[in-house]
């Protein structure tokens, strides 16, 4: 089988293609056909050294993907051969992620996708749902699990709500019910949090963004998902309510943080931090489970008319998939493995 690999990290370039055995499914595991390969930041980070020392001699990068179960382990369901799946996790604690035509993950991070749905919207899953849903579930007196009607009477700020985990942001609080409100820089990504159902959108670098989101949310804001800390925690704690939460997955431009203690005790302020690889299963489990929930419901389709363009590339381009995502292309980067 074809496959990407790197030995060393570094830039893009430490990526190569070559042939590999078919890998044979263990215990409690499934071998997965992969159809689309979904690139995220965490995987050029890992891939970088920026994040992690690499833990194996040579690695197949991507954390998340779709494609068909065409064998599985000793103590899974033979029934679930021929079943299109979506991954996520593929590589947490493991050598080998869905750049390659067959990889082989624990049998629970292989989700059943629904046959209506597309291999695309399956690959864009894992990373950005699973955090999207994770930030919407932490805050003090909101529900741990999402569904319909789970946020009626909550508002939402999906920071930076043209990028994948804002775009899951904006389509999971509203399929829960949430008013969403999205902070962009433009209109280009004006239209794509739009596109992808929020009620509304604020352009932060024009005039004052914390009054005109105070007009639509009088009461204040009760969950920020936060994708740039730094830069905005000023405008965060201007709308939050008292008690509200800073979910914070990102911190993109790197802008150091300073809190005013003070400020956060009057405020109650709730700031959680998170990263996918140490939420823990149940955490996971949960997400896995409420997103497969709004993937059936389809309230998470993906594509420049649901305000997440997807930026294609074949295997053997992955690694200029990887130099788009680290320059921060607006939209989804996905890898068209096998057809």
């Amino acid at each position: 089988m074809k496959a990407i690999i790197y030995r060393d990290n570094g830039g893009p370039d430490v990526l190569q293609l070559v042939d590999r055995d078919l890998p044979v499914p263990g215990p409690g595991e499934v071998r997965v056909r992969v159809a689309v390969s979904g690139v995220n930041p965490t995987d050029w980070k890992t891939r970088s050294g920026a994040t992690n020392p690499k833990l194996f001699p040579e690695v197949t990068p991507h954390l998340d993907g779709a494609g068909v179960i065409d064998a599985v382990g000793a103590g899974v369901d033979q029934g679930r051969v021929g079943q299109r799946v979506w991954l996520f996790m593929a590589t947490a604690g493991r050598p080998t992620g869905t750049a390659a035509e067959f990889t082989v993950v624990p049998a629970e991070r292989a989700v059943p996708l629904p046959d209506e749905t597309g291999f695309d919207v399956g690959a864009s899953l894992g990373v950005p749902a699973l955090t999207a849903h994770r930030a919407l579930t932490v805050a003090e007196d909101s529900p741990r699990r999402l569904r319909p009607g789970a946020l009626d009477g909550k508002v939402v700020l999906a920071a930076g709500g043209a990028g994948a985990v804002g775009h899951a942001v904006i389509q999971l609080a509203r399929w829960a019910g949430a008013t969403v409100i999205s902070t962009i820089s433009g209109p280009a990504k004006a239209r794509l949090a739009t596109a992808a159902g929020a009620h509304h959108v604020i352009n932060y670098r024009e005039g004052n963004p914390a009054a005109e989101i105070r007009k639509i949310a009088p009461d204040g804001i009760d969950i920020v998902a936060e994708v740039a800390l730094g830069a905005n925690l000023a405008l965060d704690l201007a709308v939050l309510r008292t008690r509200g939460t800073i979910s914070i997955y990102a911190n993109d431009g790197g802008k150091p943080v300073e809190l005013d203690v003070r400020q956060n005790m009057v405020l109650n302020t709730r700031f959680q931090f998170m990263v996918l690889y140490t939420v823990g299963p149940e955490a996971l489990a949960v997400a896995t489970e409420d997103t497969a929930a709004a993937v059936r419901d389809g309230a998470l389709p993906v594509g420049e008319k649901h305000g997440l363009p997807l930026i294609r590339f074949p295997l053997d381009r992955t690694a200029d998939a990887h130099r788009a995502v680290e320059n921060g292309v607006v939209g989804k980067v996905v890898v068209d493995v096998t057809s």
